[in-house]
């Protein structure tokens, strides 16, 4: 009698499993983006979002939620309904960095998330404040050596951070970390000239440098950018030991059933395939990558271990 009532309880799962797959969405889809409005992973949620929208006609909200390096946003998702209505939008910030560089990180970025696919690359650049001495990144390296302490170097995300901590040791550098909750803020003050470098994406440095406001001295690529193809990559300004990747991936909380991971994933791999969403990504040198669940679950692991490696090696301890 019990074997029969749990296959009959089981069958019901099942079915209600499969009829919540064939309703969703039902009603708006909030995705929660790690930083503020105006930066690159902003703009690109807003992209695919529109796209994901008109395709199952109903509104796919980007809601905001900056600060402590992507950790606010993920512990957020992590503790949401795994109803499918509440996803992340999540970089190497939350997912790969705090992990390596916390002690006591508030959520387990592979136990506490259901991954649905891989999204890309971001495009990084070395941007310098064009009131600086220095035009190219060994004119830095001599300047910065030559006055130890006294260039400040601002971040906006935790690729900045972790790019900083893995150019500084292998270049022999010290200088001063000026931390922000995002690019734009960050960008912002580069400009002023209140901080002297950064590593920034296109999205926001890029108008700045065509105003020459600033100066760009290297890549995070591995071979140049179509978008600026006159700046050198780090293995090509003397670095080739710089392995830092940024990347973006969609995660919704642990246990997303099944039915709703894969129709996720069928509408994210559908937009990032659409001419209009490929041409908005190459203007923001974003490189689009879709995947299958499983391989953001392995690429995620991957870059845990890749940032405490990266970490380790600059002398940079957990906290």
């Amino acid at each position: 009698m019990r074997k029969r009532w749990l296959v009959a309880a089981a069958a019901a799962l099942l079915t209600a499993a499969l009829q919540a797959g064939a309703q969703y969405p039902a009603k708006p889809i909030r995705i929660v983006v790690p930083f503020p409005a105006g930066s690159a992973t902003d703009t690109i949620t807003r992209i695919l979002g529109a796209s994901v929208s008109a395709a199952v006609g109903q509104p796919v909200v980007v809601d905001n939620k900056a600060g402590a390096d992507g950790a606010i946003a993920a512990a957020e998702v992590a503790k949401a309904a795994p109803d499918g209505y509440t996803l992340l939008m999540a970089t190497n910030s939350p997912m790969a960095a705090v992990p390596a560089m916390r002690k006591n990180p508030p959520y387990d970025p592979v136990a506490d998330f259901t991954p649905i696919t891989d999204i890309g690359r971001y495009t990084f650049f070395l941007f310098v404040n064009a009131g600086t001495p220095f035009k190219t990144f060994g004119e830095l390296v001599a300047h910065a050596k030559a006055n130890p302490g006294k260039l400040n170097y601002a971040t906006g995300n935790t690729t900045g951070i972790v790019s900083f901590a893995q150019m500084n040791a292998l270049a022999g550098m010290q200088m001063t970390h000026v931390p922000y909750k995002g690019e734009p803020q960050a960008i912002t003050d580069l400009v002023a000239g209140r901080v002297q470098l950064m590593w920034a994406t296109p999205t926001t440095g890029l108008p700045h440098l065509r105003e020459g406001k600033l100066r760009a001295l290297a890549t995070n690529l591995k071979a140049r950018s179509a978008l600026l193809p006159e700046v050198p990559t780090m293995a090509e300004v003397g670095l080739p030991q710089y392995s830092v990747v940024s990347w973006a991936g969609l995660f919704g909380p642990a246990k997303l059933p099944r039915e709703i991971v894969a129709r996720l994933n069928k509408e994210f791999h559908d937009a990032m395939k659409r001419p209009d969403v490929v041409a908005a990504m190459d203007k923001q040198a974003f490189h689009l990558s879709p995947s299958t669940p499983e391989e953001l679950a392995a690429f995620t692991k991957s870059q845990m271990e890749a940032y405490r490696a990266i970490l380790r090696a600059a002398g940079v301890e957990p906290e």
